[in-house]
């Protein structure tokens, strides 16, 4: 511990009067889970924005935790703030207090006090709109007396600076420090309308697709080539011609439908148009790899009582409606122990989020 912290907690336990004027003006659980939530977001204002409460009010209760210790935790500047020494230490210190905490409340409290508060969970857009309303469905059915916020955006998102529980990624888990449950694999399928289809020349094999409009989402297949298996390895990478490149999957969808181009989509997403007819699967013999999903939680421990509660639900409902390669959900997956990553932080994995 450092001098100024021991020496500040020295003061905090005087006979001034003002500090019992303090004490009455703080919370300090409180006070401690605002300071956190500030510390790992780096914003003060994405600290407010998780915690529903205004941004001035986070300003003035990270000072009034400050005045009530007698030291500085955060040094200020017009765009950023960053720990003093004695802010790093408490900032460990209250991470520590607040797990101590809520496992004291799980182990004397039912299982209804235990999850309750806000969840929050992101995922990729795809997954997200197509596969998760159901899994969300069944936690609000389960524990309705909690909240959940769901974050969609395909770019990997750090879990501590974004301030989510549970994260769900596609492909390579990516960097950052995060406990990784494998769960198995999202199928990919190259599809057309039957509109497009008759309108242009046959796709019979492969090397046929290089001469059809290609319609991608932008980081996906960005090196006009698409990867090919025939079910036990890589065939080809084979050569397309993107003519119509977008950042989201729902337009790249819905111009397939209409007959601008043919594309690669999650399994889920086109599931419902190709049982209809209003797709059809092209090189049926062949298949464009399956992304690989994992589910991330923070490497904390012990994990709180809720996001285990969720997760449970949440490896239940994907191991009944995921497809593997091979066709189904492996359950052994879900025996097999999580893993740790801590690696260098980047922005996007190779391939990343290929709808």
């Amino acid at each position: 511990m450092s001098t100024h912290l021991a020496a500040a907690r020295t003061a905090a336990h005087s006979t001034d009067p003002a500090r019992h004027a303090r004490e009455r003006n703080v919370n300090l659980l409180e006070a401690m889970r605002i300071y956190v939530r500030v510390v790992e977001r780096g914003s003060i204002s994405g600290a407010a924005r998780d915690l529903d409460i205004g941004q001035p009010a986070v300003s003035e209760r990270i000072e009034r935790l400050e005045k009530y210790l007698g030291c500085q935790l955060l040094l200020r500047n017009a765009r950023a703030f960053q720990c003093t020494p004695e802010g790093i230490i408490f900032h460990e210190r209250s991470k520590s207090v607040l797990g101590a905490v809520e496992e004291a409340v799980a182990e004397v409290s039912s299982e209804d006090q235990a999850v309750k508060g806000t969840i929050r969970i992101a995922a990729p857009h795809c997954f997200g709109e197509t596969v998760l309303p159901e899994g969300l469905k069944r936690i609000r059915e389960t524990w309705p007396q909690l909240a959940i916020e769901l974050v969609l955006n395909d770019r990997l998102a750090d879990l501590v600076t974004e301030g989510v529980d549970i994260s769900f990624r596609l492909g390579q888990p990516g960097d950052g420090a995060f406990i990784a449950c494998p769960l198995g694999q999202v199928g990919r399928l190259l599809v057309a309308s039957p509109d497009y289809l008759k309108r242009h020349a046959a796709i019979a094999t492969p090397a046929d697709l290089a001469k059809h409009s290609f319609i991608r989402v932008k980081g996906a297949f960005d090196a006009d080539q698409l990867p090919l298996t025939d079910g036990t390895h890589i065939v080809d990478n084979i050569a397309i011609q993107t003519s119509i490149k977008t950042t989201h999957w729902r337009p790249m969808y819905e111009m397939a439908l209409a007959g601008l181009g043919i594309g690669v989509l999650e399994a889920p997403a086109a599931r419902d148009a190709i049982g209809s007819g209003r797709l059809v699967q092209l090189l049926p013999h062949y298949e464009v790899p399956a992304l690989a999903l994992n589910l991330l939680i923070r490497p904390q421990r012990p994990v709180p009582v809720r996001v285990r509660r969720i997760v449970e639900i949440l490896k239940g409902y994907l191991s009944e409606v995921l497809e593997t390669a091979s066709g189904k959900v492996r359950k052994e997956v879900f025996d097999s122990a999580p893993r740790t990553q801590r690696l260098p932080k980047s922005s996007r994995s190779p391939d990343h989020q290929a709808q």
